[in-house]
């Protein structure tokens, strides 16, 4: 693996069991990041991602800096060929730069929502991959959200009841805001890899994700027969995908109630989450997300210090 930016080509199940030894021995390869920078470049806000990117980096030992595009830097021109009256820097010296100062960068970026060409061509992503001179990371990008989606599935994994299969369903939920789909689109993507998930995905119609990275996922426009059996529930919002960013539904009925769950499947959120709007708030205090949370240092470990090992 010579950098992260999706699951194509990722074999998921050797880097959950990484991730979870790395969890009983987080100091155990400290010696692998001496003298090593890990740089991380945030066009967008962050909680989660970026905290535990740190974290996981200081486990293995690594030197670390943060910049924010929209605080902390020069207003960055991202066309080629233009004059550039307004922006001060283009992004090729940007990222020229950035990864001299580093031994591997990671970028968290985010679509406009408008332009869905643009966005599912990750063309910033991209040009940021182009412009590199060490291994790109990516923690979110204009379609996926891979560590979120490692860190679920480590998840699954430490609480997978004791049976052949489980089902998993990744529920639809409504939000204020047009929301990407880069979070449903990485999880199908990677909880597909399992190996042992039926995996389920219940929307609205005209909700509908790109075939690319539903993997033959069962489709259901009703919520409550998709809940039937199901052994993990991820609720998460996304707008249109063919209407690309639009909102179609605010339709209360698709909130995760404890009326829906009767079998009691554990239930699981990337964050944040609007309480009663996406999950009401006894579903969430008794949920997973708490070590979905923590899994994601395990996670970023276990990409990182892959990366680290082949340079």
């Amino acid at each position: 693996m010579k950098q992260f930016l999706s699951f194509s080509g990722i074999d998921v199940i050797s880097l959950v069991k990484e991730a979870l030894f790395l969890k009983k021995n987080p100091f155990l390869f400290k010696h692998i990041g001496k003298n090593k920078t890990i740089g991380f470049v945030f066009f967008n806000a962050s909680l989660r991602t970026r905290l535990s990117s740190q974290k996981a980096a200081l486990y293995l030992g690594c030197e670390t800096w943060i910049l924010n595009i929209d605080k902390d830097s020069w207003k960055i021109e991202m066309s080629d060929g233009g004059v550039m009256k307004k922006t001060q820097e283009h992004i090729k010296e940007a990222i020229g730069v950035m990864s001299l100062y580093c031994d591997i960068l990671a970028v968290r970026i985010f679509p406009n929502l408008k332009d869905k060409r643009y966005d599912f061509h990750e063309s910033l992503l991209k040009k940021i991959q182009y412009y590199s001179s060490v291994p790109v990371v990516s923690l979110e990008s204009a379609t996926l959200h891979p560590l979120q989606s490692l860190a679920d599935a480590m998840t699954i994994e430490e609480f997978k009841p004791k049976k052949e299969r489980v089902k998993v369903v990744l529920s639809w939920a409504p939000h204020p805001i047009s929301l990407p789909q880069s979070v449903p689109n990485s999880f199908a993507q990677c909880i597909s890899k399992l190996g042992y998930t039926d995996l389920v995905i219940t929307h609205p119609k005209g909700y509908e994700l790109d075939d690319n990275f539903i993997n033959g996922a069962h489709i259901f426009y009703n919520q409550n027969e998709a809940l039937k059996g199901a052994d993990f529930i991820y609720a998460k919002n996304w707008s249109s995908f063919k209407n690309y960013g639009e909102i179609f539904s605010m339709d209360p009925k698709w909130t995760i109630a404890t009326e829906k769950i009767s079998n009691h499947p554990k239930f699981m959120h990337c964050l944040p989450v609007r309480r009663n709007l996406i999950v009401e708030d006894a579903v969430l205090d008794a949920s997973l997300v708490y070590h979905e949370a923590e899994n994601r240092i395990f996670s970023n470990q276990a990409v990182f210090k892959t990366l680290l090992k082949n340079l």
